[in-house]
């Protein structure tokens, strides 16, 4: 990319230029208008100013000549016509005659020459008393009336026109009303408006071109030169091609222009410059990580991969790649807040830079993420030395953040180019895996990788896809494990558990796959969700079964992933399953397990508000195994505590597990709560248990987890006796 100092420079080249045009153009004189006139009438926006003019100017002139020219023309050519009509009645009328007796004032013989030789078409003379002396040719329609003789009439086709002629207006005392012919009056207004629509149309046409001329020149000629340098400027706005203004800046518009012409030249400065510096930030951002400024995990891998470009012989030259995750920094970011979180990774990365040679590269690759590179030199440290030396620097100084100090353990993978791997990829992928291994063996620990980890992944992977098969080939399926009430010893639950038979070619068609195996996976995976939506649509089925066929009321208890709580809509689900199906919701128990409380207080305390809403009873699973505040406690919506069976078990053998399941107890009665012991599986493990209180238990001692078939067998079979179990 050219400099900024190159990139001015070529804009200046290229002004010069267009300065040197602009002074050609402007000698060119009188050219300019005529030249820029052509511009003018293609542009659109010129003939729409001129087709409005026109009209407009059109529209006035019509306007003007309807409402007044035109009315007062026509009714100039009806009074001369009157006039005419009044000046051969007054040379035809006998002054000396009698109007009193009622004499007739004309010779028929005149009225009758008067008639072929005037407009008159017909006469009515009255006395001035208005009777009707005499009537000549066509009568007209009008007739004098006292106080009303300056009235006129015209025909609806405008061919007849009638008037009344007093005494006065013929030097007689008769009054005369002619019917006169108004055709050729008719035909005049006519031609009279032709004349004035074409001098009208070549008014507003001279008017509108010399108008358009000097809207030409003043407005539009300049926009279009405006138009014509902001597309040079869209087209390349680093170093637009654009024309020196010809127009001075003595008006608006020129100062207008100049004022464009400058912003273009400081936009494409700007342009420059902000694109260096934007290409320079790019690569920032792209190949450095924001907060530690350390390299990301894309110039890692590019780095490693330039590393590895070697000729692969005897002197390729080996280095460790270790993979850093920090142990439960999630913890300290929700506890303590993410300012802290990230002033520990900053110091992290600068703990891990200053300690290590400058051969060594250091990033970040994660959230809480590390990733290393160091050369192995011939006689140095070995991969394994190199990883202990990275969690060690972790570990030894505690992290000092506002006055705070913090301790921090990390687990690390360790893998070795070109040993585990000549792909730089697959380096860091072996590093991964083995970093996986750490946190699964328990973190804060080393592990270097090995063959048999990867086969383990691929292992993990297979089964999460025969897991996929499994569920949509409907080979999962339950077992139930009652529960009985101690004090009258009657089966009033059972507990619904997921098994997996996976088919194969064995002598026994298949194997059953423990939850324990399979259940982490699909936990990991997100499968547990439409698993977890199978196992309550199946146990609901299997309480409608019970019900419709064989009279038996059970509440069934399923077991809730905390995935079900974050990533599904469970309330929506269950509330659909409940109303689809008709299903008594009492009959329905929920279990979740303490730690899925923990990770979200508001939302998971508003979730099992809205299920208890719905009816369905709730109960903590294995509780006493997690970490839950008590306080917290009293806000759950809980009907039942179950105690881990791990207390139980050890409780007639150990003081401090029967201490715990004691203190369980208490805390549910106190709290108005159900308590159910779960892991019963002898007489003396009921018996320390009904001495403690506890309401509900579920064990070996009374069936293991059987299919629904079975369990239906146990209860229609079952006496309602505790004793009846043996001991």
């Amino acid at each position: 990319m050219p400099s900024i100092s190159e990139a001015l420079a070529k804009r200046a080249l290229k002004k010069g230029d267009a300065q040197a045009s602009g002074v050609s153009t402007s000698a060119a004189g009188g050219g300019l208008l005529s030249l820029a006139s052509s511009g003018v009438w293609r542009s659109r926006l010129s003939w729409r100013i001129a087709a409005t003019m026109f009209m407009a100017i059109l529209l006035i002139r019509t306007v003007v000549l309807n409402f007044q020219v035109m009315v007062g023309y026509e009714q100039a050519r009806l009074n001369a016509l009157a006039e005419q009509a009044q000046i051969g009645i007054s040379s035809i009328i006998h002054s000396t005659a009698d109007s009193e007796g009622a004499v007739n004032p004309f010779d028929q013989e005149h009225v009758e020459r008067l008639m072929a030789t005037s407009p008159v078409l017909g006469l009515d003379v009255y006395t001035p008393q208005y009777k009707l002396v005499a009537s000549y040719g066509s009568k007209p329609s009008l007739q004098p009336l006292f106080g009303q003789l300056d009235v006129n009439y015209r025909s609806p086709d405008g061919v007849v026109y009638e008037t009344i002629f007093k005494g006065a207006d013929i030097q007689s005392a008769y009054i005369v009303v002619a019917k006169l012919d108004a055709s050729i009056v008719k035909d005049q207004v006519y031609g009279f408006l032709i004349e004035n629509i074409l001098v009208m149309v070549f008014m507003s046409f001279a008017i509108t071109l010399i108008f358009m001329i000097m809207i030409g020149k003043w407005l539009i000629e300049p926009l279009l030169f405006m138009r014509a340098n902001l597309v040079a400027a869209f087209k390349n706005p680093e170093s637009p091609d654009i024309r020196q203004s010809p127009y001075g800046v003595h008006d608006e518009v020129g100062a207008t222009i100049e004022l464009m012409q400058k912003l273009i030249e400081q936009n494409a400065e700007n342009i420059v410059h902000i694109k260096s510096t934007a290409e320079d930030k790019i690569h920032k951002l792209a190949y450095y990580d924001s907060l530690t400024g350390l390299p990301n995990r894309a110039l890692f891998i590019q780095k490693l991969s330039e590393n590895a470009r070697v000729s692969y012989d005897d002197t390729v030259e080996r280095f460790a790649v270790v993979a850093v995750d920090l142990d439960h920094f999630k913890d300290i970011n929700d506890s303590m807040g993410h300012n802290v979180g990230d002033a520990i990774l900053r110091s992290v990365g600068k703990k891990l830079r200053s300690a290590l040679p400058e051969s060594a590269m250091v990033s970040r690759t994660g959230e809480d993420e590390f990733a290393l590179m160091l050369p192995l030199r011939a006689g140095a440290s070995t991969a394994r030395e190199v990883a202990e030396r990275v969690i060690n620097v972790i570990r030894n100084d505690p992290f000092k953040v506002f006055n705070e100090e913090f301790q921090v353990r990390a687990s690390v993978g360790v893998a070795t180019y070109p040993d585990d791997g000549i792909e730089p990829d697959l380096v860091l992928k072996n590093a991964d895996i083995a970093l996986n291994r750490a946190k699964e063996e328990g973190r804060d620990r080393v592990k270097e990788y090995s063959e048999d980890f990867d086969r383990a992944v691929q292992e993990r992977f297979q089964l999460l896809r025969d897991l996929r098969d499994a569920l949509e080939k409907e080979e999962l399926e339950l077992y139930f494990q009652p529960q009985l009430d101690l004090k009258t010893g009657k089966i009033i639950a059972a507990e619904a558990l997921l098994r997996w038979w996976k088919p194969d070619n064995s002598k026994e068609g298949g194997t059953f796959i423990s939850p324990a195996q399979f259940i982490p996976v699909a936990e990991q995976s997100g499968l547990i969700v439409p698993i977890g939506e199978w196992v309550l649509r199946q146990t609901v089925k299997v309480g409608k079964r019970l019900q419709d066929e064989h009279d038996i009321s059970l509440r069934l208890a399923i077991n809730v992933s905390g995935n079900q709580f974050a990533q599904s809509d469970i309330v929506g689900f269950v509330s659909s399953l409940l109303t689809e199906t008709r299903y008594d919701p009492k009959l329905m128990e929920l279990e979740v397990t303490e730690s899925v409380f923990m990770h979200d207080i508001k939302h998971t305390v508003q979730v099992l508000q809205n299920l208890h809403a719905l009816g369905v009873e709730l109960a903590i699973d294995d509780f006493g195994t997690g970490y839950s505040s008590l306080s917290y406690l009293s806000q759950f919506p809980i009907d039942r505590l179950k105690i881990d069976q791990s207390f139980i078990r050890n409780a007639l053998n150990d003081v401090e597990n029967a201490s715990i399941a004691r203190t369980i107890i208490n805390l549910g009665h106190s709290l108005n709560l159900k308590v159910i012991a779960e892991g019963v599986e002898t007489k003396a493990h009921e018996e320390f248990l009904v001495k403690q209180g506890c309401d509900e238990v579920q064990g070996y001692r009374y069936c293991r987890p059987v299919p629904v078939d079975r369990l239906i067998e146990f209860v229609t079979s079952y006496n309602g006796q505790l004793d009846s179990f043996g001991d």
